[in-house]
């Protein structure tokens, strides 16, 4: 069994808070996602994150010109400089202040960022030379009397605009320029949000939260009235540049106000504003979920929709002006939006509250998750989209599960019902009630799919379904706890088994003529179990932190791994204990085994993830994946910062600040006293959320495992970098070596070389040189990790080429030889079938649309033929 899973993509949550942006070529989409940044590639159709984690939340991320480097910023102002084509950290920055814009120049030399009322214009490192004090502070912008909420910069990089919650926008100089004094733009009633400049840098926009839009050009005459302030200011506070003798135009400007446009949305307030200088579009998110767009400066409405029922976070628009895209942060809403076909490019939304349950489908390609909201997603594991979502739950979902044909997908949920789904049509087909109303917490499903099972944690009972008439078939009693777990047999043993809180397990034979039961005793309540594949063990975790394992055959316990001290961890701001000493009250709540049965993998209330070896009676802990390091979470430091602590002795994560909101509905606290739904319901006194998982499920194929967690649905696959390949041991692996080689005809030897230097014009020369008899047995020889690299490098090929059977031969064989591991894997290698199957659809149209050309041509040349032999005839007669 393998243990070097890696953190690859999170799937359950598209979006947090902070801004979301494009890249400089606009087919994707940047999105922050707790402490990570999500990438959406929006042409492919393919989303996956970023490996690395900040310290906290993120609240605003910025992408260089050229698309290289990317900077997160968290809520305590703790930045990381990212090599974004790699995945690398380069450095890291603490700014020391809650940072609300971060923006790159356009020329890349510099980064601006807010910081309190003043700006830093800070130099750009270089991301290709490791620097040991690699960011130098420019100049310090001072002015503004209150939060500065955006940057804008110009154009040619000589300046930049400023907004601000005193209600002003100012205009500064990168460097210092001859009688240049700040310009200051007032006249807005309320914060000024955001302020663009024009593609011509002769107009200038500002758009205030109360709906204002005011559009500022060079004054005509010095007695114009509401222009900009050219009081004295104090440039900056760390002036050490030197007076700039060039040009600028937008800076010896005296800026007056033009027109004043409104928006007269009643009821509502601007959120976000985002401006696409080549085409003059104002993009404007509400506080009521509508995003209009206004062509500047006639202030002319093109569009207006309704896209939320929250307000929108944050907009963005790609470079060529087709695509905007919205985040909502309250509901975790990300949405791109074609606005001149007025179509969805992407549409996707995670769980409103906790993911509670996950299920992988038996192919390993589709997962399915179950929120506190009450709604049944299901989520592609390839491209990390949700395809579907089933709302006719109304309550928390508390289990899934999958037939093992596939196509069925069974929910439970507390509001008394489980439901079948159909993944051919997407409709719920079935709907399985009890005889009185009660509360579903598990769920199992037949390995046949004829007989679906939940248990009660009103009645104590478990009850039994026929899927293909909805009728109830049976009642199980004898449990005198609340039902927390089930499973069947995966050996088609006709056995179930039942896990309850009255501290016994049972094994029913349910369809027997005996219906036999056999009890176990346990020390402590049952959290859950799992069937080994083979069914002949059983594993159960319980409340005191323990997995116990029992021979089903036997009836005897085989094994017990003692596990609080290896999932226990991470101190909560109100412990009182350390996390060393406090390890009570950690558990596993989730159990799942291998594909193989020799190991077990178990997650619990606690940010560990833990995977054990359990062949022939051991108990040995493998390894620990740690889910998050999110300090914004509760539970991931080991140690508490004495700095946090006031002087009243109490730690300041516990002040609950959500009065101090800048936003009157994100002050109102509308829920009723005592009610809880859910781990995200404000109400309840504690409103940290904690590190945890929830529920673990390992693939089928074994490739990739994935945890419900307070982020999301966390996916772990197999790290693929370290596969060993004797090629890597080559000193002398070179061009001129594989040039050697391809001379003396070792034709399978030089394609292996080539793919393992990666160069496209080495690996056309071997391929291209390989005779057309041998590629049957090469293609057999090939090791099988270069069977798709060589099957996406034809597909490439085919688009391009003029070699045209020869390619055609490659495909054909390369497919007859290792179709079924290739078929096995499908979802791994779908994007080379695309990519094939595109190549081979694009050359089958031209040929078609050559052949029906050459056939027009020959039925036209044939007419003429014949029309010229009766001339020839008549003028013969």
């Amino acid at each position: 069994m393998k243990a070097n899973y890696k953190f690859s993509n999170i799937c359950g949550t598209v979006y947090r808070q902070g801004n979301v942006l494009f890249t400089p070529d606009g087919n994707t989409l940047y999105s922050p996602v707790g402490n990570r940044v999500s990438v959406f590639d929006l042409v492919n159709n393919k989303s996956h994150t970023f490996s690395f984690e900040n310290r906290k939340n993120i609240a605003a991320i910025a992408l260089s010109p050229d698309g290289n480097v990317l900077i997160t910023v968290d809520e305590d102002g703790r930045a990381l400089f990212v090599n974004a084509r790699r995945d690398v950290v380069l450095h890291h920055i603490n700014f020391h202040k809650p940072v609300k814009d971060v923006k790159f120049s356009p020329d890349g030399k510099y980064i601006a960022i807010t910081h309190g009322p003043h700006v830093q214009v800070w130099q750009t490192p270089n991301h290709l030379v490791r620097e040991f004090a690699p960011f130098n502070l420019h100049r310090t912008y001072t002015g503004h009397h209150d939060e500065i909420l955006s940057i804008q910069w110009s154009h040619d990089s000589k300046c930049f605009i400023t907004t601000s919650r005193d209600m002003t926008a100012r205009l500064f100089t990168l460097n210092p320029v001859d009688g240049f004094r700040p310009k200051t733009f007032a006249g807005h009633r309320d914060a000024v949000l955001g302020a663009y400049f024009s593609s011509n840098g002769e107009t200038i926009y500002t758009v205030s939260r109360d709906g204002a839009v005011f559009t500022w050009r060079a004054k005509e005459d010095e007695d114009m009235g509401g222009g900009s302030d050219d009081e004295a200011q104090p440039i900056a506070s760390t002036s050490h540049g030197v007076a700039s003798i060039a040009t600028n135009v937008i800076g010896n400007t005296r800026w007056g106000i033009h027109e004043r446009h409104y928006f007269n949305q009643p009821g509502t307030r601007v959120v976000s504003t985002t401006f696409h200088a080549a085409s003059n579009l104002l993009i404007v998110g509400f506080s009521t979920g509508i995003f209009g767009l206004w062509e500047m400066p006639s202030f002319t409405n093109i569009h207006t929709l309704s896209i939320s029922q929250e307000k929108i976070s944050s907009v963005a628009i790609n470079a060529s002006g087709e695509w905007l895209a919205f985040g909502a942060k309250k509901l975790g809403q990300l949405l791109v939006w074609e606005w001149q076909s007025e179509s969805y490019i992407l549409k996707q939304q995670g769980h409103y509250f906790d993911m509670n349950t996950i299920a992988y489908a038996p192919d390993g390609q589709i997962i399915a998750t179950g929120g506190d909201d009450g709604k049944v997603k299901v989520w592609s594991s390839y491209t990390g989209f949700c395809f579907v979502t089933f709302t006719e739950h109304s309550a928390p979902i508390s289990s899934v599960s999958f037939a093992k044909q596939g196509s069925v997908l069974f929910s439970a949920s507390l509001d008394g019902t489980v439901r079948a789904y159909d993944l051919i049509r997407y409709r719920n087909f079935r709907t399985f009630t009890s005889p009185s109303p009660v509360q579903f917490s598990c769920l199992a499903v037949d390995p046949s799919g004829e007989v679906v099972a939940a248990g009660s944690t009103d009645s104590f009972e478990v009850y039994l379904w026929s899927v293909q008439t909805g009728k109830l078939l049976d009642v199980l009693a004898g449990h005198e706890g609340p039902i927390s777990s089930l499973a069947f047999s995966p050996s088609g043993a006709n056995q179930l088994a039942s896990g309850s809180w009255d501290k016994t397990i049972r094994v029913w034979n349910v369809f027997g003529r005996s219906r036999a039961v056999e009890p176990f005793q346990l020390n402590s309540d049952v959290l859950a179990l799992a069937f080994r594949p083979d069914g002949k063990e059983l594993a159960v975790s319980t409340l005191d932190g323990q997995i116990t394992f029992f021979d089903i055959e036997d009836s005897k316990q085989t094994n017990v791994i003692n596990g609080r001290k290896d999932i226990s961890g991470g101190r909560k701001a109100d412990d009182r204990m350390t996390a060393a000493n406090n390890s009570s009250g950690t558990s596993f709540n989730s159990l799942a085994y291998t594909a193989d049965g020799r190991c077990i993998l178990a997650g619990g209330n606690s940010k560990y993830v833990v995977l054990y070896d359990v062949r022939e009676g051991e108990g040995t802990m493998v390894k620990k994946y740690q889910i998050s390091q999110n300090l914004s979470l509760d539970g991931t430091e080991e140690f508490l910062d004495s700095r946090k602590v006031n002087s009243a002795g109490i730690n300041t994560d516990l002040i609950d600040t959500r009065g101090d909101m800048s936003d009157l509905e994100d002050r109102l606290d509308l829920s009723l006293p005592g009610a809880q739904r859910g781990a995200g319901d404000m109400s309840i006194r504690k409103y940290r959320q904690e590190a945890r998982t929830k529920c673990i499920r390992i693939s089928p194929t074994g490739r990739a495992w994935a945890a419900a967690s307070t982020e999301g649905l966390l996916i772990y696959s197999l790290d693929e970098t370290v596969t060993f390949d004797p090629f890597d041991l080559s000193i002398d692996l070179t061009p001129q070596s594989i040039i050697e080689v391809l001379t003396s005809r070792e034709y399978l030897k030089a394609l292996v070389m080539a793919f393992r230097l990666n160069e496209k014009a080495l690996i056309q020369r071997v391929y291209e040189n390989i005779p057309l008899h041998d590629v049957r047995l090469i293609s057999r020889q090939l090791p099988i990790l270069y069977v798709p690299m060589l099957l996406r490098y034809v597909a490439e090929h085919l688009e391009k080429s003029p070699h045209l059977e020869f390619d055609l031969v490659w495909a054909n064989t390369l497919l007859m030889v290792h179709g079924r591991h290739l078929r096995d894997r499908s979802g791994e290698y779908a994007s080379v079938f695309r990519t094939l199957q595109k190549s081979l659809s694009d050359f089958e149209q031209s040929i078609a649309k050559m052949c029906d050309e050459n056939t027009s041509t020959l039925a036209y040349l044939i007419d003429q033929s014949k029309v010229n032999h009766k001339d020839v005839e008549m003028q013969l007669a």
